[in-house]
């Protein structure tokens, strides 16, 4: 990846905090706690998803690649941790600004990292050998997968007669479609 590509995976990459913001913005409680209709994560559990898989995920992988030499990478059961810590009944407004912190947090050390220090590795369980330059790509999959599913949460939502509706909820659906 040349470097022009990569400023432009960076700015992906802090975008989608950003759009994650706006796709709550304006949506009441009800809303933002509302499931897809054949499963899946609400608004509020994707946001506390991304926020901890930055911190516990993609923060550490970055850490530890850079200071260990060929780490042993947990995979992050992103299921398993959304019903152990109950996102559902989280506050989204606190999910957005740590998922905002840890990503700028991720993105500052990124942007520190020269040379060789990409050639770095580690093995990651269930997925195998990834080098510190793989991980913004995969931390911009990641993004798109949840902004899409966001994007599509709310044009259901949206969709739904107005009485099958959650009170409040009248999700601008154009608002995380930047990924999608």
């Amino acid at each position: 990846m040349n470097r022009r590509e990569f400023e432009t995976l960076l700015l992906t990459l802090e975008s989608t905090p950003v759009l994650m913001e706006h796709a709550a913005t304006g949506l009441s409680d009800a809303c933002v706690r509302t499931r897809p209709a054949a499963g899946g994560f609400s608004l509020v559990e994707n946001v506390w998803h991304l926020a901890d898989l930055e911190r516990e995920g993609f923060g550490e992988r970055i850490r530890r690649i850079l200071s260990e030499s060929t780490p042993e990478l947990a995979n992050f059961d992103g299921d398993r941790v959304a019903r152990e810590r109950n996102y559902q009944t989280r506050g989204v407004e606190a999910g957005l600004f740590a998922f905002a912190e840890a990503r700028r947090a991720n993105l500052d050390v990124l942007a520190s990292v020269t040379g060789l220090q990409w050639l770095r590795s580690g093995m990651q369980e269930r997925v195998g050998a990834v080098t510190l330059a793989d991980l913004p790509r995969h931390m911009a999959e990641h993004d798109r997968s949840h902004t899409s599913d966001v994007a599509a949460l709310l044009e259901e939502i949206a969709g739904r007669d107005t009485d099958q509706r959650p009170v409040g909820c009248v999700p601008r659906i154009h608002r995380v479609s930047a990924f999608a």
